[in-house]
């Protein structure tokens, strides 16, 4: 053995190195300059020899400790290049030495993580293909801060968790290491040694792709190459900063589609203005649409790769159509890989094991005290929207992140400390997301599903609320399809369903909601509805014309494989919604919308108007949920002017029986509704017709002065006088 090596080495520390209990392990193994050369060090188990080749010479290392611990003293005044040769029975193997690079995480970035602050995680936390010094490879870095030990491991160590151990960094306890040679494709885990001696192998929380499910090993992935062709989009998204735009949303799952192009395709002709997607990241089980979110980094391999989801956005973003993703930022699922103890102890999950569990799904929900867990959703949030490209977020599942007691009996939660129900970890945190998710992100778009009471959700953090842009109007949708449920002929009763929404529709900003889990599918959605096979098609028809005349954003989901009429139906109001600025414009103001007919209950009939601030924008609605039609039907009218019918759902072209009003009609003098002018007009059965408003000025009425002339008017003849009191 040799002396000098022997007395530079620091013996404890290499034991801890040799029994898997050293966290920093570049502090003892990196290269080290000495008095007598530049020390060299490396762990190799079961290898038989080592050597360290610098250039085209070859420095053999001599054993110094029988687990397979090896040293060199290097004849240089400087730290040179170096591979390692290992010899072992069946193989040898050159690589470089992982412990002569440096870390890539700054010490800023370190701190900003700690924070709660470093939304750009993404960026450094996990494994990126990098080059450092000349050398390509990967650097890797996970926050474990209770390990042990962390080794990262894949075919390039044999997953052999006695190498390639990662170097913590003491602020964060974020562990770190390059690793020369391992390059895009390569899949890997972390080896983590938990205290009490354990060993647990886990995906990687920041990966940026997985393997095909159940096999689930994370997979290094250059997700930066690809090269973006929205750069238009990008910039006109802003403008939904304003809240103020048409949104006419598709929801939907990848799981539907042959291909990306054909989903482009569907959204672009139908003329949506946004697709809402069920979970693109990666997920363990079949069967639940994504919701247990076990990859937040990743999109499913179910669907190709990370390029082929980036290509879809782009292909959407091309055909002027948005993107918004599921997100579940309140739970995680439970599996041996995840996130759950991920370093021996519950890091993302709530401390507290009776309040860790969500009490519907058996799901752990996420613990909103820890800045770093925080950071990890908020980051997360960013890499969606900034690496995809992604236009917004629907959040599944606030209220189990909002209120403590959700889903729990008395005596099953423990109030805050004012002793409510609110999770104020949980409001910080979604105020904290939504304040820097769009002041990083002008535009994005926000939705939280929340079927609670929580007052002004989508006010503004700056007034001390939680700042979604838009909420899930779920009380409508119950409303409107129980409504829809009652046989026409005793819907009277039930009026009332139709209308309460009036009375909360300005509180929030509202997405209105006939989605894949409000209606199913076409078949479920006609299932609900009284009456014959037409009569329940004409009702689908008018539940969508009448949800796209309604104040708030539209989502639904019929199927791409619907009837020709529907699919006719739903793009003509798609064009009508994004042409007519009355039906969107103000949809959070009293000032947009105004009752005609309230209370024509016996008649199952609603008349309304949308409004802007110019009267010749004015669109005229009638609404008849009776099962029967009017031939003469009058309502009152805003003003004097012309009617048209733009879109009427009983049209033949969808597959109605063509009661349709081809005429413009022209309001009349003639007293309605308490309003000075009406029209009539035909209203189908189960329909919904849509009118537009041009205003005409009245003709004054001119009196000619008759002093003096009190015999020039002409007599009426006797016949003349009785006719008019025969037409009176």
């Amino acid at each position: 053995m040799n002396e000098k090596i022997y007395e530079y080495m620091d013996w404890p520390r290499i034991e801890g190195i040799i029994y898997g209990e050293e966290t920093s392990p570049k502090d003892v193994m990196g290269p080290r300059l000495t008095p007598d050369g530049v020390l060299v060090q490396g762990f190799f188990p079961e290898a038989q020899s080592a050597e360290v080749l610098v250039g085209k010479k070859a420095y053999a290392m001599e054993l110094e400790d029988e687990a397979g611990y090896f040293a060199a003293l290097i004849p240089a005044r400087k730290i040179p290049a170096y591979r390692f040769r290992v010899k072992f029975d069946d193989r040898t193997a050159e690589f470089y030495d992982a412990y002569a690079f440096p870390g890539l995480m700054t010490e800023a970035e370190e701190r900003a993580f700690c924070a709660g602050v470093y939304y750009q995680a993404y960026e450094k936390l996990g494994a990126h293909p990098a080059v450092v010094n000349g050398v390509s490879g990967t650097y890797f870095s996970v926050w474990a801060p209770n390990a042990l030990r962390v080794s990262v491991v894949g075919p390039f160590n044999n997953w052999d968790g006695r190498y390639l151990a990662m170097h913590r960094m003491p602020m964060s306890g974020i562990f770190e290491l390059f690793v020369p040679g391992v390059s895009a494709g390569t899949v890997y885990k972390y080896e983590i040694r938990v205290k009490g001696g354990a060993v647990c192998l886990k995906e990687d929380p920041y990966g940026n792709k997985t393997e095909l499910p159940p096999s689930f090993a994370s997979v290094v992935e250059d997700i930066k190459s690809f090269e973006w062709h929205d750069q238009k989009w990008m910039k006109e998204r802003e403008k939904y900063s304003d809240r103020c735009q048409p949104m006419s949303i598709y929801e939907t799952s990848l799981t539907k589609w042959k291909s990306g192009e054909e989903l482009v395709r569907f959204a672009s002709e139908m003329g949506y203005t946004h697709v809402e997607l069920h979970p693109v990241m990666e997920y363990m089980e079949d069967g639940t649409d994504g919701y247990p979110t076990a990859a937040y980094f990743a999109p499913t391999a179910r669907f190709g790769t990370p390029e082929d989801f980036q290509k879809l956005v782009d292909g959407l973003h091309q055909a002027g159509v948005g993107v918004i993703l599921d997100w579940s930022p309140a739970q995680f699922p439970r599996f041996e890989g995840g996130l759950e103890k991920f370093d021996g102890t519950p890091l993302y999950e709530v401390q507290d094991p009776s309040a860790a569990v969500h009490p519907m799904w058996g799901t752990m929900l996420y613990n909103y005290e820890s800045p770093m867990v925080k950071d990890f959703l908020i980051s997360n949030a960013c890499f969606w929207l900034e690496v995809y490209h992604a236009d917004g977020l629907r959040m599944d599942d606030v209220d189990a992140m909002l209120y403590l007691d959700y889903g729990r009996r008395n005596g099953e939660w423990t109030p805050n400390m004012f002793g409510s129900n609110e999770n104020l970890h949980a409001m910080e945190f979604l105020k904290h997301l939504n304040s820097i998710v769009t002041k990083r992100n002008p535009g994005a778009i926000l939705i939280a599903q929340e079927d609670g009471l929580w007052p002004q959700l989508t006010d503004s953090v700056e007034n001390d609320h939680i700042g979604f842009g838009y909420k899930w109007s779920g009380g409508w949708t119950k409303d409107f399809l129980s409504y829809l449920s009652v046989d026409p002929i005793e819907r009277k009763h039930y009026h009332d369903q139709l209308t309460l929404s009036s009375l909360y529709a300005y509180s929030e900003y509202y997405v209105l909601t006939l989605g894949q889990r409000d209606v199913g599918n076409l078949a479920d959605f006609m299932e609900k509805l009284p009456g014959d096979e037409k009569q329940k098609a004409a009702q689908v028809r008018e539940a969508y014309a009448y949800m796209m005349l309604h104040p708030g954003c539209k989502m639904m989901a019929p199927d791409a494989g619907m009837p020709f009429g529907l699919k006719a139906c739903i793009q003509d109001l798609n064009e009508i919604y994004k042409a007519h600025s009355a039906l969107y414009e103000k949809d959070d103001s009293y000032d947009g919308f105004e009752w005609v007919q309230l209370m024509k209950y016996e008649e199952n009939v609603l008349v309304f108007l949308r409004k802007t601030e110019k009267p010749e924008d004015t669109l005229l609605a009638v609404c008849n949920f009776a099962a029967v039609p009017y031939e003469d039907y009058q309502t009152g009218v805003p003003f004097a002017g012309k009617y048209k019918e733009i879109f009427n759902s009983d049209a033949r072209k969808y597959g109605g029986e063509g009661i349709v009003n081809l005429r413009v009609k022209t309001a009349k003098n003639a007293t309605c509704d308490e309003r000075d002018h009406s029209i009539r007009l035909k209203v189908p059965a189960l329909g919904v017709s849509i009118f537009t408003c041009t205003p005409m000025e009245e003709k004054a009425v001119v009196k000619k002065s008759t002093a003096g002339k009190k015999d020039a008017e002409p007599k009426k003849s006797a016949a003349k006088k009785k006719k008019g009191a025969d037409n009176k």
